[in-house]
């Protein structure tokens, strides 16, 4: 028998025993009784919420899904780094992409791609890259990748599942197939999905989600914010960060369209990659994922959701930015003052030169003229930024049950 069997044979005696100590208990003494959120969770979505926290899963131990995804800051963040991009288990080793919010990531659709004219649009998909299908593939990657988690195979995961003090859990969901090599990946990555679909992820809890059902109002200037972010001729930011405060549908109010831009973000040079003048990253092109056809969407990233935008430390796919409102700024004055954004050379310095062409130019606010320079000064930036604050979960009761 080789090592791998061996190894993956040992660990599931180590599950028979965690698991029939657990169901025998210590004196036949009974488990103690679960808080109350986590009481109203099944099994399965219980078991999501282990394996997430779980900081003894990664190689070296230290690291879980909630190190990279912290509940305190939107389950954003970057394992304490402050680059910009997250540090790997090893809290030395620095990743290549800012960590998007896993809040509100389950009414993203399937990755696609339409035909619009001569050109195709993509939309949809888990990553800033749309790589992952669904919630399930994206919770499965992060455990082997080296810039992450960094565990070797599927055996090293279920030989660290099942010293886990949640064994008893995963045998009663799962049976003890759970930690066959074919199947363990599958089951730890359909329990965190599981949990990442439950309320907590998305509770629709903000001020704004307050303002719709009258039990909160906004300030004159958080409802300047507001028309301002959804005036097509000033913020516009609606075009992209798409939302109807008319809907009753949970899905139209996630403030984005899931569709993918190439917004010139500055060149962050923080990001270890990046000390090669060579390397550029291309988003839906790479290097995290095969290029489609049309190379016009090379250097284009998903569109996140703004629900608790102002809770993140860093912004845009690379982290470039650590303030909400700078990002507004950047918005306002990118093509007016590239100067502020791009040092002397005034030229997008994040995208290589064949693909400057592909960076947004025409969509307000980025398309300057001689009548307004500027759509939005300083007063209309603060207002924009004061609305995206209402956005933050947390100001009240869920809604998410009443919108259902």
């Amino acid at each position: 028998m080789g090592a791998a069997p061996l190894r993956l044979a040992g660990a599931i005696c180590a599950v028979a025993a965690a698991a029939l100590c657990a169901a025998c208990g210590s004196g036949g003494s009974a488990a103690p009784p679960l808080p109350d959120d986590e009481a109203k969770l099944s099994r399965l979505e219980l078991i999501g919420k282990r394996i997430f926290f779980d900081v003894t899963l990664s190689n070296p131990p230290g690291q879980s899904c909630a190190g990279c995804h912290d509940s305190a800051t939107a389950f954003a963040g970057n394992f304490g780094s402050s680059a910009g991009v997250p540090f790997a288990a090893n809290g030395t080793t620095l990743g290549l992409r800012n960590t998007p919010t896993a809040m509100y990531a389950s009414f993203t659709p399937a990755f696609s791609l339409a035909a619009s004219g001569a050109r195709l649009v993509a939309s949809g998909g888990q990553f800033l890259d749309g790589r992952a299908a669904g919630l399930e593939e994206q919770a499965a990657i992060p455990f082997f990748s080296a810039g992450e988690m960094n565990i070797s195979d599927p055996v090293e995961l279920a030989g660290r599942l099942a010293r886990g003090p949640y064994v008893a859990l995963l045998v009663g969901e799962f049976g003890f197939g759970v930690f066959s090599d074919g199947l363990v990946v599958e089951h730890a990555a359909k329990a965190i999905a599981a949990f990442e679909r439950t309320v907590e992820f998305a509770p629709f809890s903000s001020k704004f989600d307050a303002s719709l059902h009258g039990a909160a109002a906004l300030t004159d200037l958080e409802m300047e914010g507001q028309r301002l972010f959804a005036d097509p001729q000033k913020g516009n930011c609606a075009s992209c960060h798409a939302f109807n405060p008319a809907t009753r549908h949970p899905a139209e109010l996630v403030f984005t369209d899931f569709t993918y831009h190439n917004l010139g973000v500055p060149r962050n040079m923080r990001i270890p990659s990046n000390a090669d003048p060579a390397f550029f990253d291309l988003g839906l092109c790479g290097p995290r994922r095969a290029a489609p056809s049309d190379e016009t969407l090379c250097g284009s990233f998903k569109v996140p959701t703004l629900r608790n935008a102002a809770r993140k430390r860093a912004f845009m796919h690379n982290g470039f930015f650590t303030s909400l409102r700078d990002v507004v700024a950047f918005y306002a004055t990118r093509d007016s003052n590239r100067v502020r954004w791009y040092g002397s050379a005034a030229q997008f310095d994040d995208v290589p030169a064949n693909y400057r062409a592909n960076v947004d130019l025409a969509l307000v606010p980025f398309r300057p003229s001689a009548a307004v320079p500027v759509p939005l000064d300083e007063h209309e930036i603060d207002a924009i930024t004061a609305f995206l604050g209402t956005l933050d979960d947390g100001y009240g009761p869920s809604h998410a049950p009443a919108l259902d």
